[in-house]
């Protein structure tokens, strides 16, 4: 059962394939010019989802978690895939040297970040965010939250999609 209060979506994933699912459903509704901010704790599925999110699009290449280079681009689907994680960053300077802003001036693909917390300064407040919790060990509780006008509308368009409400 998914809640849905103002820009707002609380729902369930029961298993790793849901939360691949649900990415997948997710990137299906994707623009040019998206930005999604993936925080939770470490095994939470933030890659996981993000790998769904590169199914949705179209990706062809196997996407794994950027974590020792930051960031790895993906060309492959309807439109190009920057992923992010910022896991290992050594501070503020440490993400200057990677030209984040760089990618998030892009306006021909979308950019998941894995981490957001880490640097939040360096992002706009427009952006879906998602949160992904530990419930047990297949179950995990996701929020998304729209801020922006766009961002507001995905989320309304993924409740549609992913759970058939309108």
């Amino acid at each position: 059962m998914a809640t849905f209060r103002g820009n707002t979506l609380d729902f369930f994933s029961h298993s790793p394939e849901q939360t691949r699912r649900l990415g997948a459903r997710l990137g299906q509704l994707l623009q040019p010019g998206d930005l999604i901010l993936i925080s939770g704790p470490l095994g939470a599925g933030k890659t996981l989802f993000v790998q769904g999110i590169a199914e949705g699009l179209g990706v062809r290449e196997h996407v794994r978690s950027p974590t020792f280079t930051l960031v790895n681009e993906y060309h492959s689907g309807r439109i190009p895939l920057y992923h992010v994680d910022l896991y290992r960053l050594n501070g503020h300077a440490d993400l200057a040297t990677v030209g984040v802003e760089e990618y998030l001036e892009r306006a021909d693909g979308v950019v998941v970040v894995e981490w957001p917390e880490r640097a939040p300064a360096w992002f706009p407040l427009a952006a879906l965010h998602v949160r992904l919790e530990h419930v047990d060990d297949q179950k995990r509780r996701v929020v998304m939250e729209g801020k922006g006008e766009r961002f507001v509308a995905l989320v309304r368009a993924f409740k549609r999609s992913a759970f058939g409400a309108a």
